[in-house]
């Protein structure tokens, strides 16, 4: 399979071009399929004979899982790991980001449950015109607590229920994990046994029978990585008709776990080793001192840098101070670094400015955009802000690139025909490209163009010094 390319792959497809796998036609879907892009499952016609030749291996190097959106899921939180197709993120991009789970413990006080469960459900940061939030909530359950089956299964559902996302349910004791994998059946949630040094894959076949009727994914762990690929190497074997699975990596210091997550990812990819190809999950202890936070935060640093699936917290850490940076890192990470992030070319309102208020000017790369419009609301002042086409570059790289000249935002100016929506007849421009102010004027006469701060933070300042 490997060495097939687009067209000897649409040989094999029924060249319907029916549509439902969401390419416009057969060999759009059969690239698709070359390129590891798509799994061959999202074909509803293909054939007993493509299934066989091409099967697994059109999977994408690292498989895809989807958690979550399932029928009671009204916010559709819906979240695909996996499906990644490179070791470096600068070679192409990476796909799906890092989840972020808290965990409660099922013998936890009342009231701190609660306070997760609020957090999770609460808590949001806005960045670069994105709105970012915790994903899953974990559950976790010890047959040596005080905690009771019915707690756990009660739990799983009030959970479910208030936050409307899938769980992570951990536990020690089969039946109650199979409980409260049933209580919340349809969800797509994750069922998970807590692994110890001497954690055995006995009952893995009985797991993979709960998950699966009860619509679930489910981790695998093992004592070693070695346990993990005979375990998987064993479900693949038996052909249980079940794949979504995760791993849990063994691992017992944060260099290990750079290393393990680099070999796991590298044997997926470079040498297209199956058994590994799946998406991973880390629970980070609570080490209950004070450098818990920064101790998280490295842990999750690792994850988010090292091909972490989901990263789950201990419920100490339901705190802004540590994920909004950690969010911000994903984010960043998770962003193709060969496709800016772009606002739309056009004027925006700042508050609520009439036809005289003053015009800033600034380019679509959306931070700086963000970064701009957020200064000039704090300063006080209704304004417009003007954003020509510069294609996702900063305001810099743009002025080299011949992208933000006063040429270019003059006939910018002219095509939306600004003259004739506003009366204002004054630009503020970056002070890093101050030189551009003469050649605006001369392609914009009878406007007056005013030379801003050189740093979005200083807008303010010169806000209050120069147009009040």
């Amino acid at each position: 399979m490997a060495a097939l390319t687009g067209l000897q792959i649409q040989k094999l497809l029924p060249k319907t071009n029916c549509k439902e796998c969401g390419s416009n036609t057969c060999l759009a879907f059969a690239m698709k399929l070359a390129s590891k892009k798509i799994e061959l499952s999202k074909c509803p016609y293909a054939s007993e004979e493509a299934k066989k030749i091409l099967g697994a291996a059109s999977e994408p190097p690292v498989k895809s899982v989807e958690i979550g959106g399932g029928a009671s899921d009204k916010d559709n939180y819906t979240y695909r790991i996996g499906e990644e197709t490179e070791i470096y993120r600068h070679e192409k991009t990476f796909v799906n980001r890092t989840l972020f789970a808290i965990n409660i413990n099922s013998d936890d006080e009342v009231e701190n449950i609660d306070k997760v469960i609020n957090f999770v459900k609460n808590y949001r940061l806005d960045r670069a015109g994105e709105t970012l939030f915790i994903e899953m909530i974990s559950l976790t359950h010890k047959a040596t607590t005080t905690a009771t089956t019915n707690t756990f299964i009660e739990l799983a559902k009030k959970i479910h229920k208030e936050t409307n996302r899938p769980l992570i349910l951990r536990s020690d004791d089969l039946s109650a994990l199979t409980s409260a994998a049933i209580a919340i059946k349809g969800s797509k949630s994750i069922l998970a046994t807590i692994a110890t040094p001497n954690t055995t894959t006995d009952n893995n076949t009985e797991l993979i029978k709960i998950a699966q009727e009860n619509e679930h994914a489910l981790v695998i762990s093992g004592k070693d990585l070695d346990s993990i690929v005979n375990t998987t190497e064993k479900i693949r074997a038996n052909d249980l008709n079940f794949n979504n699975l995760i791993l849990e990596l063994p691992t017992l210091s944060y260099s290990e776990s750079f290393q393990i997550n680099s070999i796991t990812r590298r044997a997926a990819i470079k040498d297209q080793f199956k058994p590994l190809g799946y998406p991973t999950i880390k629970f980070i202890s609570s080490t209950e001192n004070i450098f818990e936070s920064a101790e998280s935060a490295v842990c999750a640093i690792n994850e988010i840098t090292k091909y972490g699936g989901i990263c789950v917290f201990p419920s100490s850490d339901a705190d802004p101070a540590l994920l909004a940076p950690l969010m911000t890192l994903r984010m960043n990470i998770y962003t193709d670094p060969q496709k800016p992030i772009q606002v739309d070319p056009k004027v925006y309102q700042i508050g609520e400015p009439n036809k005289s208020a003053p015009i800033f000017v600034t380019t679509n790369f959306s931070l700086t955009y963000f970064m701009v419009s957020g200064e000039i609301e704090n300063s006080g002042i209704s304004a417009y802000l003007l954003v020509p086409q510069c294609e996702g570059m900063s305001v810099l790289t743009a002025w080299a690139a011949g992208k933000f000249s006063g040429a270019s935002i003059a006939k910018f100016i002219k095509e939306i025909s600004l003259e004739q929506q506003l009366e204002s007849r004054t630009l503020i421009i970056p002070g890093y490209v101050a030189q551009i102010s003469g050649e605006l004027e001369e392609n914009l006469p009878g406007w007056k163009v005013m030379v801003g701060p050189q740093e979005a933070a200083d807008i303010e300042s010169f806000v209050k010094a120069r147009l009040m």
